[in-house]
């Protein structure tokens, strides 16, 4: 039995023929009748009911009526969702230009971004730095930061106010400088008047 090769044309029909069988068993469309009232739907579970809802409060009711106001802000602040603004007193008595509070801002604010920390520093004047915190979760770590700064004396939000342990406020280290100065002024004043004296 010898071999004979098939000619072209019966190898290209039988090519083009189960090209043509894959491509409309491709192109099938599979038909949904519109009577579905046999079909049971259990596709949503607890989670996608669930989904998009704003989550509930996950503490219990506080009774506001035994409570000092120090301890209802307090309550209040743990209540708080959303952003929160406050102030970063620097230290008095240091000598600082407007470039280096903004320095301090802007490197308090990348540090904490680093962080996953959502705030924003800005300098308002020589003494004061305001800060945008994103979510008020973050507070406790942002205290923890900005008062290991050695330039930050306190943070002030709202009535609330937060120091290094043992650092006096704010109000009484700056009458404590007036004081200091106004003593110095004095004796300067008592030297020259005395050397004046001496001299006559």
């Amino acid at each position: 039995m010898t071999f004979k090769p098939l000619p072209s044309l019966l190898l290209f029909l039988l090519l083009a023929s189960a090209i043509s069988h894959l491509a409309l068993a491709g192109k099938r469309k599979v038909h949904i009748t519109d009577d579905l009232d046999d079909v049971f739907d259990d596709e949503e579970d607890d989670a996608w009911k669930e989904w998009g809802k704003k989550p509930g409060p996950s503490f219990p009711p506080s009774d506001f009526s035994k409570m000092d106001p120090s301890q209802i802000q307090e309550e209040m602040m743990k209540r708080h969702v959303g952003p929160a603004i406050g102030f970063v007193k620097l230290r008095v008595g240091a000598h600082r230009t407007p470039d280096m509070v903004a320095e301090f801002a802007m490197k308090w604010t990348q540090v904490l971004r680093t962080g996953a920390v959502g705030v924003r520093f800005m300098g308002v004047d020589l003494h004061t730095i305001m800060f945008n915190l994103e979510n008020i979760k973050d507070l406790e770590e942002l205290k923890e930061f900005v008062l290991d700064q050695s330039e930050a004396y306190e943070i002030k939000m709202g009535d609330q106010f937060f120091r290094r342990p043992g650092d006096p406020p704010l109000d009484e280290v700056i009458e404590k400088l007036n004081r200091d100065k106004a003593k110095a002024d004095n004796v300067d004043t008592e030297e020259i008047d005395g050397s004046v004296k001496t001299e006559l």
